[in-house]
């Protein structure tokens, strides 16, 4: 993780918003896997994106959910090394005080840390557990980007 700065993605992920907001996009969500979902938070304590989603976080913090200021569904994997379940359950809490916008965390039963990306497709029931973050993802989405 040394080598990958979550600032520069930030900053290299405001030039992408700014991009599309000035070829006419109004609306702009985000979604981020693990690395990418440390980014994702900083997004959203900011006024450019509408909604995020955060799936098996890297290290985020109790104050960048704080911060948060959107719509963010974090979806967590019940045996995760690097943000365990009961973290993602503190960090449902901050964002369970906040009534000025929906939020909320899921908990994957039995799998662990990536299962969203790194799955074996020919494992039928890895592949439904993937597919089904993946369609929580894009609902979520599709409800707070308009």
């Amino acid at each position: 993780m040394k080598n990958h700065d979550t600032a520069k993605g930030c900053e290299d992920a405001l030039k992408v918003i700014a991009a599309l907001k000035n070829r006419g996009i109004s609306a702009v969500g985000a979604a981020g896997f693990c690395w990418g979902g440390m980014v994702v938070v900083k997004l959203a304590s900011y006024d450019c994106i509408q909604a995020a989603v955060i799936l098996h976080p890297g290290t985020i913090t109790a104050d960048e959910i704080r911060a948060v200021k959107v719509p963010t569904a974090i979806l967590g994997a019940e045996f995760d090394h690097i943000f365990p379940s009961e973290q993602l359950k503190q960090l449902g809490e901050i964002l369970a005080a906040k009534s000025q916008f929906e939020s909320y965390v899921k908990i994957f039963p039995g799998v662990a840390h990536g299962w969203t990306m790194r799955y074996n497709d020919e494992d039928d029931s890895a592949v439904k557990i993937a597919e089904e973050a993946h369609l929580d993802m894009l609902n979520w989405l599709v409800k707070h980007v308009k």
